[in-house]
């Protein structure tokens, strides 16, 4: 799912395209990909776009009458965008906005359809969609320390939860606490004062090198390939790859679709943090270190055969 970081640059390419362009007409590929009934679709259409805002891991694009198109990708909804002349792909588009500068598709893979738009009549209204949570890069530690301790979660699900902080998703989140150096599963409410100002310097860090990376890769394209795994991040989509740290294997904990990247040494001094299926299938025979965790590893080949 693209956060902060991918729709920042999506917001800066989109903007620079789109600038005083208006939308000249909407198609829509997928019955269920709009989701609101008023206002209706033609409002949008022969305006001038005026803005296009992040709220928290959407994207919101005001027209000169006020109304406001929000587009939320999802986990497998991306954009392209087609320069005026270019021929426009049909495979896997579910929505087309043909400006007068070019149009703009979004795409989803796989069978699911989860990308979203709506569609408001105010400012007011559009806002109704914003979870409420704070932006990293305008708030203080002071802050950030009364949000973040609010309720006692652990800190992967802080971080994630829109309420408390926007646009920061599973991704980032490894990459903050990795660079923190704190377990994904400590409770907020057990963090000394020295660990909640290491991941706030940490969460500032991170989304900002991000955004500046992507920036600079992207230049003045548009970005074709967004995802969440990248080869240079230091965890997340790395299972059993090495610590860029300390060479320990990255470890995962997986929960239904979710999956979280830690460094068991660097993050949870070498001990191994419970994977939901595989520990209670395995029970006593889960391994609790690292080191047991070699240990259990077969050294030699096994015959899937057999």
């Amino acid at each position: 799912m693209p956060e902060l970081p991918d729709i920042t640059i999506y917001i800066e390419a989109l903007s620079s395209r789109l600038h005083n362009a208006a939308l000249d007409s909407v198609t829509l590929g997928s019955p269920f990909f709009l989701r609101t009934a008023v206002p209706a679709i033609d409002t949008i259409c022969n305006r001038r776009l005026e803005n296009i805002r992040r709220v928290g891991k959407r994207l919101a694009f005001q027209f000169d009458n006020d109304h406001w198109m929000v587009i939320h990708l999802m986990i497998a909804g991306r954009f392209q965008w087609v320069e005026k002349s270019g021929k426009i792909p049909k495979r896997k588009t579910i929505a087309q906005f043909n400006f007068t500068t070019g149009t703009l598709l979004l795409t989803e893979a796989g069978s699911k359809r989860r990308a979203s738009m709506h569609l408001f009549e105010s400012e007011s209204d559009m806002l109704l969609v914003d979870r409420g949570g704070l932006e990293i890069d305008s708030i203080t530690l002071a802050q950030f320390n009364g949000r973040l301790t609010v309720r006692n979660h652990t800190l992967k699900r802080a971080l994630t939860d829109q309420s408390l902080f926007s646009g920061i998703g599973n991704a980032y989140s490894d990459e903050i606490l990795h660079h923190a150096k704190l377990s994904p599963l400590k409770q907020t409410q057990k963090m000394s004062d020295t660990e909640v100002k290491t991941l706030f310097t940490s969460s500032k860090y991170i989304l900002h090198h991000w955004t500046e990376k992507l920036r600079v890769e992207t230049g003045n394209k548009f970005p074709a390939k967004v995802t969440a795994f990248k080869p240079d991040m230091s965890v997340h989509g790395r299972y059993e790859q090495p610590c860029p740290e300390c060479d320990t294997q990255i470890q995962r904990i997986r929960y239904k679709s979710n999956e979280t990247n830690y460094c068991p040494r660097c993050q949870n001094d070498g001990k191994l943090l419970a994977d939901r299926s595989l520990s209670r299938l395995l029970k006593k025979d889960w391994p609790k270190t690292i080191e047991e965790l070699e240990d259990v590893k077969p050294t030699t080949p096994i015959n899937k055969s057999t």
